[in-house]
């Protein structure tokens, strides 16, 4: 089980602040987790500008020219946001069991370290 999966809300922790064009301390959702787990984008944060060729559709219409997007930041540069606090925190596994339909289950559960609350 990976410590940041999609929908997480997490936090930057690395780079520059953001008073000097920065994303140090932005807050945003993870739209997608790409490379195996190893990077993530970000809603809101380490946007970049894309030039692409311009061409034509079928119907004609011109497609092509200069869109911005996220661009996908390590998974050590961000941090998951604690629910309690909304402050960084680092992801913790236990075990718990459930019982559904008469039948006993071990589930890991990912928590905040911070406050102990279930992410």
């Amino acid at each position: 089980m990976a410590n940041i999966k999609k929908g997480d809300l997490v936090e930057v922790i690395t780079g520059a602040k953001q008073d000097r064009g920065g994303d140090r301390g932005k807050q945003g959702k993870v739209l997608e987790v790409v490379d195996g787990g190893n990077r993530v984008v970000v809603e809101g944060v380490n946007y970049i500008t894309k030039h692409t060729r311009v061409g034509q559709t079928q119907r004609g219409t011109k497609t092509g020219g200069i869109e911005t997007l996220e661009a996908p930041i390590h998974v050590s540069n961000v941090a998951v946001v604690d629910p309690e606090t909304k402050k960084p925190t680092r992801v913790g596994f236990r075990l718990e069991e459930q019982v559904k339909d008469g039948v006993k289950k071990t589930v890991r559960v990912r928590y905040a370290k911070k406050s102990g609350k279930d992410i």
